[in-house]
């Protein structure tokens, strides 16, 4: 199954029986709790997910994506495109304790009920894989921010004076 647009409302017993493969590609305007982490809609985003069952009867969802978005560097806080890759193995499940219970090369995708929305899935793997601050290059910044700092004068610098050299003027016997 090939798709524009991922589904909202998505029977994830259903696709797992089939052995469904969805892609799609998105626009960060399409997502947004993940848009507000970025500095505008320049984008893209590919999506894939591939369902199938395991021999244990478990239902699950591979899920690779991979975004090219603009980030704040913090250093200069001026726009920085931005490579993310997602890829994770996910096993569906409904509760708590089925997810404790998960193999740990599986992570758990809690369903409350029978459908599942994609789009909330690609956000929240779209925020996981954000780095915590991101940066240019430093000669990039550099340059950035050079203009908002005055250049040094040589000729203003002038030598500091000691502020002790008073008190040696005082020691007793030593006259200067």
């Amino acid at each position: 199954m090939s798709a524009e647009a991922l589904p909202t409302a998505l029977d994830i017993r259903k696709v797992a029986q089939r052995g469904s493969d969805i892609r799609a590609v998105l626009k960060p305007s399409d997502l947004p709790r993940f848009r507000a982490l970025l500095v505008g809609d320049q984008g893209t985003i590919s999506t894939r997910f591939r369902f199938s069952r395991d021999e244990e009867n478990r239902h699950l969802a591979s899920v690779e994506i991979d975004a090219e978005v603009e980030v704040e560097c913090q250093r200069c806080l001026e726009p920085m495109p931005t490579h993310l890759a997602c890829r994770s193995e996910l096993a569906v499940v409904w509760t708590d304790e089925q997810a404790a219970a998960l193999p740990k090369h599986l992570e758990p995708l809690i369903v409350e009920d029978q459908f599942c929305d994609l789009m909330t899935v690609v956000e929240e793997e779209l925020i996981l894989a954000l780095p915590p601050f991101s940066y240019h290059d430093t000669e990039h910044c550099r340059k950035l921010t050079r203009v908002f700092s005055d250049p040094v004068v040589e000729d203003e610098v002038e030598e500091k004076r000691n502020p002790f050299d008073v008190l040696a003027q005082l020691k007793p016997g030593e006259k200067h």
